[in-house]
């Protein structure tokens, strides 16, 4: 996909070049130009198909794991439901230094509605067992709400 896209960009602004230039020196005027501005729009492209890729991955891990522990079930992106939005929560552990991560591990103490915590004490238990890398996706995804 990305390379038929490259290809019909260059296409495009070669077959450009070639149509509005009349003279060897200005067509290869023109071909050096379009080549620089291939080489743009190809690290432009490569940026954005990284980045993608790198979201639909981190929103796949995030799903799965939401799915698994139904997170979402007492909390929302911008909003407080049963326990404090994500937003909430993203910017207290910042404004606090906190560490997430040690929380879903019941290694800290509760800094945002600390009275909820005996709700969430029971979701620690399925905190507790995910793995370090799932448990960062977590933290991650939280912080992403600041």
């Amino acid at each position: 996909m990305k390379r038929v896209f490259l290809t019909m960009i260059v296409i495009t602004v070669v077959a450009f070049a070639f149509t509005s230039c009349k003279g060897e020196k200005k067509v290869e005027k023109a071909a050096e130009e379009t080549v620089e501005v291939t080489k743009e729009v190809v690290k432009e492209v490569e940026t954005v198909v990284e980045v993608s890729v790198e979201e639909t991955a981190f929103n796949a891990i995030v799903d799965k794991i939401d799915a698994a522990n139904k997170c979402s079930a007492c909390h929302k992106a911008e909003a407080k439901f049963v326990g404090p939005s994500y937003k909430e929560i993203a910017d207290k552990y910042k404004a606090e230094k906190g560490n997430l991560v040690k929380f879903l591990k019941e290694q800290a103490d509760p800094i945002v509605d600390p009275p909820q915590f005996a709700i969430m004490k029971a979701n620690l238990m399925i905190t507790k067992k995910l793995s370090g890398d799932d448990l960062a996706a977590i933290a991650t995804y939280i912080r992403s709400f600041e």
